[in-house]
């Protein structure tokens, strides 16, 4: 007896499903080789990030400055046996302001490096061709700038400029300490030690860092050149 024509079509589409369910099966349990690779996901497809190799012989000044955290680090840079034997006669200063950082050299050759801290936008560091003028190691202080005491001695300003800012009855105006203190101009700007965050935080001087100071102030003298590019 013939079956009837629902049945006919329900059994048709049962082999269909079961033949691609059979497929899918065979497809799943695959080897792949050279000749038979598998297809990739674009959408599981991980791109590798780029490793930064540096181009430059490690220790040299190159490799240093090549380096993708130059502009953020604290870390000095020497070359110890040719720092050693440079006198300050021989030295001149290169401030980066983009960097934040200072370069001496001998002649063309970089001897050591160091971060700076330069002017902030309101009182920016001037970009030029200076000499040092000045050398005072200890008890400098800025006329200019520092903190404003009251009468108890309690601090009532710890940004003050002495040009602006009111002195309370009693009270006191006490210029920054500015220690190392390398003069570049006449009007107020020079080299020394300071809080050197890793961007420009100054009313105008370069401020050094603590660890460096002390060897860049050994190394100069009074005419030695100082460039600050921008």
């Amino acid at each position: 007896m013939p079956l009837p024509t629902s049945m006919n079509t329900f059994l048709t589409k049962t082999l269909i499903l079961s033949s691609s369910l059979a497929a899918l099966f065979l497809s799943s349990c695959a080897q792949y080789s050279a000749d038979n690779p598998p297809i990739p996901n674009p959408a599981q497809t991980k791109i590798p990030k780029a490793v930064f190799v540096n181009p430059f012989p490690a220790g040299t000044h190159e490799h240093f400055q090549a380096d993708p955290g130059y502009r953020k680090t604290y870390n000095l840079w020497k070359h110890e046996s040719l720092f050693a034997s440079t006198p300050r006669t021989l030295t001149r200063i290169e401030i980066s302001l983009p960097n934040q950082r200072g370069v001496m050299y001998r002649g063309d050759q970089a001897i050591f490096d160091w971060p700076i801290s330069s002017g902030k936008k309101a009182f920016p560091t001037r970009p030029g061709k200076f000499k040092v003028l000045e050398l005072i190691e200890d008890e400098k202080r800025s006329n200019l700038y520092g903190k404003i005491y009251d009468a108890e001695g309690t601090v009532v300003n710890r940004d003050a400029d002495s040009t602006v800012d009111e002195i309370p009855e009693g009270g006191r105006f006490e210029g920054a300490l500015m220690r190392y203190w390398m003069r570049i101009t006449w009007s107020g700007i020079g080299m020394h030690k300071g809080r050197v965050p890793r961007y420009a935080v100054s009313h105008g001087c370069i401020r050094t860092y603590s660890t460096a100071v002390s060897d860049v102030f050994g190394k100069v003298q009074i005419g030695t050149p100082v460039t600050v590019s921008e």
